[in-house]
């Protein structure tokens, strides 16, 4: 997906410590904690290649050993059922806000390929969602995550 308006990146951290834009990861509420933990690992992973500037220089400790860099800004976690996912993914599709989805069929799947083939397989109103990451302007995401809750 294109870059457009609602994906700007913040280009230093602010002197408010308010990001222009929030990144959000809503987990379905009836996941196993491994589960849980593996979807948010590979929906982070979209945000953070999704596009440049958006993580950070390379941490270094003092005796010289470097780290590798991580994403700028917080990272929100919270959860919600499955109607509420769909209707999320529905709506930052609507605004063009880039999303990424984790489907239940690919805790079954071993690779990227077979990955996009089961996402490819089904109708978007039909994806069995687990998962979703978005990033996009603060009052837009809260719009679109409305009704999710902290993930406790």
């Amino acid at each position: 997906m294109q870059e457009n308006s609602s994906t700007v990146i913040d280009s230093t951290y602010p002197a408010t410590g308010r990001f222009e834009t929030k990144v959000v990861v809503v987990l379905r509420d009836d996941l196993l904690p491994w589960q849980e933990l593996n979807v948010t690992a590979f929906l982070m992973s979209a945000i953070a290649t999704s596009a440049p500037g958006l993580t950070g220089e390379h941490y270094q400790d003092r005796d010289g050993n470097s780290y590798l860099p991580m994403l700028r800004q917080p990272v929100l976690v919270l959860t919600a059922g499955r109607k509420l996912l769909a209707a999320a993914r529905e709506r930052a599709t609507s605004r063009e806000i880039p999303i990424a989805v984790y489907t239940r069929d690919l805790f079954a799947t071993g690779h990227d390929e077979a990955n996009r083939a089961a996402v490819a397989a089904v109708a978007a109103p039909d994806l069995d969602l687990v998962g979703i990451a978005l990033r996009g302007p603060r009052n837009v995401v809260d719009r679109i995550v409305k009704g999710a809750r902290m993930h406790a």
